[in-house]
């Protein structure tokens, strides 16, 4: 099951929630229905006393991603953004796991070939990390290019990937 994108966050009611990492600390960000942020951090923050039970969720199946026991997600999630970005975004939610493609192969997938350089902005400005797998884009010619996180958090998430679906496999 793909991530639910429907729904508008209510900035005055969002909560923060902040779990420790194999590429280091995530902020989880949301209300009472909606996951509205994931983000890679430098150092820990500091959690709401009393999470919803929403961030909760989205705090265990990440834990099992990186335990290598959950190969998709099913949270509600909901990001502000133009109707492009939501259909790049949503475009992005059907990516298999452990599989990569280019940003050329998904501006064709959101029928506007032409729309390259704008794919890649609104990838960069996905704010769901990880769940909305913008790390499963990649160079034409097979590289590792652009990712928020830095792309050594990026090289670490394919290789993650593949390791749990195919062995001990290296990509990079």
């Amino acid at each position: 099951m793909q991530p639910s994108t429907s729904g508008a966050l209510s900035i005055l009611n969002e909560r923060l929630l902040y779990i420790d990492t194999p590429v280091g600390p995530l902020e989880i960000k949301g209300d009472d229905q909606f996951v509205s942020g994931v983000n890679f951090r430098e150092q820990m923050g500091i959690s709401d006393p009393s999470p919803p039970q929403v961030l909760l969720d989205c705090a265990r199946q990440l834990e099992e991603y990186f335990a290598g026991k959950r190969l998709g997600f099913e949270l509600p999630i909901s990001q502000s953004g133009t109707e492009f970005q939501q259909t790049v975004w949503s475009q992005l939610c059907v990516i298999p796991y452990a599989i990569t493609i280019s940003y050329q192969q998904l501006a064709n997938r959101i029928g506007n070939p032409k729309s390259i350089r704008a794919v890649g902005t609104t990838n960069g400005r996905n704010q769901i990390a990880i769940i909305v797998p913008c790390h499963r884009v990649i160079g034409s010619n097979g590289s590792l290019t652009g990712y928020a996180g830095g792309l050594w958090r990026k090289k670490w998430l394919l290789e993650h990937e593949h390791k749990v679906k195919h062995g001990s496999l290296t990509l990079f």
